[in-house]
């Protein structure tokens, strides 16, 4: 065991690792997603895809103990279910995905995925109305393949919650909930198959130490008056991760 933890202590840019899982942490913790669009484009710069997607998945398992507990009671706990088994029927899709594609091609998807999000939210594009059961199974659909493909669990779902009418509070209460569900799909993805190392798990563990601290930070920060600012600190994480995850600036694995 000492040897493996020093081994998960060699990763190639640890300290890089550290530091945006800690900033992924404060924004999760204040708008109730945003870790996978920071953390994913930076560890995807150092790790393979299926170590990023373990990592990320384990270490959102860890956040859920400090923001579930306040947002099940705010959330729309039956809305987040139909997207989540949706998600959860879609996520091997994904994975199966990402086994055959090549490292720098799923870095373009993040890239692309983020980038549209963006792109549609800045752009001011907005829906009125409730979103039939159908619906809602192909959002969540739709964010399963993405999430197992990329570890990005959240753009399709914060996309449609931010762009429709809901309050500061409810878009963070659903999607910490959606999010804290996907994970607990993803990993079990993983294990099933046999992609989740002692390595992994250990390299997590240590990134969920400040990973949890800075949720906790983050979440003291929340103020639901501040609607406005909320959104467009959405915007910035994501814009972010358009800019770092392109991998014309460093080298794929």
């Amino acid at each position: 065991m000492p040897d493996t933890l020093l081994q998960a202590w060699a990763t190639p840019g640890l300290i890089w690792l550290v530091i945006a899982i800690g900033i992924a942490g404060i924004v999760r913790g204040f708008t109730g997603f945003g870790t996978a669009l920071i953390f994913v484009p930076v560890a995807g710069i150092f790790l393979p895809p299926a170590i990023v997607i373990g990592v990320i998945t384990l270490t959102g398992v860890a956040s859920t103990a400090a923001l579930l507990p306040r947002a099940w009671g705010q959330a729309h706990r039956r809305e987040v279910g139909v997207l989540a088994l949706a998600a959860l029927i879609t996520v091997p899709a994904g994975l199966w995905l990402m086994d055959r594609l090549p490292t720098d091609t799923v870095r373009w998807i993040v890239a692309g995925v983020a980038a549209a999000t963006l792109l549609a939210l800045v752009a001011g594009w907005r829906f009125s109305g409730q979103v039939s059961k159908p619906g809602l199974g192909m959002i969540g659909a739709v964010a399963g393949v993405i999430g197992g493909l990329t570890g990005l669990t959240g753009p399709v779902v914060i996309l449609f919650y931010l762009a429709g009418q809901s309050t500061a509070q409810s878009v963070r209460a659903n999607t910490i909930l959606f999010l804290a569900i996907l994970d607990v799909v993803i990993v079990g993805n993983l294990l099933w198959r046999g992609t989740v190392t002692l390595n992994t798990v250990l390299l997590a563990v240590t990134l969920a130490v400040p990973y949890f601290i800075t949720t906790l930070i983050g979440q003291s920060m929340f103020d639901p008056r501040h609607e406005r600012l909320y959104r467009w600190a959405a915007y910035g994480v994501i814009g972010v991760a358009v800019l770092t995850g392109l991998p014309i600036w460093t080298p794929g694995n």
